[in-house]
């Protein structure tokens, strides 16, 4: 989690970027998009630069016109990694997954009081551990993991969620020798419908840090993002 890929291409936040808008939910800040009648909802749970991220909202409103209530909450309490401040080793002391985990509970249990019958969730990079624990504890109906970092075997071994991970050929954090073994648990589980493709020609973070003056990077991180939409619109409707 703590490699230098972790926090390469870091995006220039923008708290007005996105077609949806920021209310709270279950007492975090999100940027929400989507009908917010819908019975069906996904959480977008980002990587250590949080939900201000322009790509990562983008993602959100192409989610949500899919048909789901999309939250992309702000885990970091105003406080995502800032490279010209501190180093990652610093910043994830004080905000570990184990904390986004617990932030999550509240803000699904509002979702569901709402009406919301089935909760997807994707996270990206830092965000990946967190949905791994939501599904261990059957907190949603889908999952998917895109670059994941701190995610091991033993966690997908408790997956209880359909689950697709969708990971980069250059990885140092979770490279396709790990994602290859994570195959391989699943394979072992019938139980637990799942999908892991390995993306050739990309790199950690491909699906939300893309440069969008780039082409051949927009069209990678879209195949990886239409993979994500197909996975919640078969398992999280």
């Amino acid at each position: 989690m703590s490699g230098p890929q972790c926090c390469e291409n870091p995006p220039t936040l923008s708290s007005r970027c996105g077609a949806g808008s920021v209310a709270e939910i279950g007492g975090l800040r999100a940027y929400v998009s989507g009908p917010s009648d819908s019975k069906h909802a996904i959480l977008l749970i980002s990587d250590v630069y949080g939900y201000e991220a322009p790509n990562l909202r983008k993602l959100a409103d192409k989610v949500a016109a899919a048909g789901f209530y999309v939250v992309v909450p702000d885990f970091f309490y105003g406080d995502p990694f800032a490279p010209a401040t501190t180093t990652i080793q610093v910043w994830i002391k004080s905000h570990g997954a184990d904390k986004g985990f617990e932030d999550a509970k509240p803000i699904i249990a509002e979702l569901k009081s709402r009406g919301i019958t089935t909760i997807g969730a994707a996270g990206f990079c830092w965000g990946a551990k967190v949905v791994v624990e939501l599904s261990k504890v059957r907190l949603i109906q889908a999952a998917v993991l895109l670059h994941p970092s701190l995610v091991t075997v033993d966690d997908i071994k408790d997956i209880k969620a359909p689950i697709a991970i969708l990971g980069a050929e250059t990885d140092h954090i979770s490279p396709p020798e790990l994602l290859k073994q994570f195959e391989e648990v699943l394979s072992t589980r019938p139980e637990v419908n799942s999908y892991v493709k390995i993306f050739p020609g990309v790199a950690h973070g491909w699906s939300v840090r893309y440069k969008v003056e780039d082409e051949e990077a927009i069209k990678r991180a879209e195949e990886a993002h239409q993979n994500m939409v197909d996975w919640f619109n078969q398992y999280a409707k």
